[in-house]
């Protein structure tokens, strides 16, 4: 493979980190590569009182750990 066909594909790879280096190079500031974005879920009344309890006596974010599990299920 050439080159410019590993720049290509690298770039497709990353656009966004290319987007974000042409962000800085106009405007002198670099953006953020990834923002979070609030979601609606409809989830068991119970389950997320049980939960909320677990993350708070772990320390650990609520959101934090949902991104880990949903990362976790997609890669399997």
């Amino acid at each position: 493979m050439s080159l410019a066909e590993r720049a290509k594909k690298l770039i497709e790879k990353k656009q966004d980190l290319f987007i974000a280096l042409e962000e800085m190079d106009r405007t002198g500031k670099l953006s953020k590569l990834r923002y979070k974005k609030r979601q609606n879920f409809t989830i068991d009344e119970e389950l997320m009182k049980k939960f909320r309890e677990y993350c708070k006596k772990k320390g650990i974010k609520m959101s934090t750990k949902i991104e880990e599990l949903i990362k976790r299920e997609l890669k399997q």
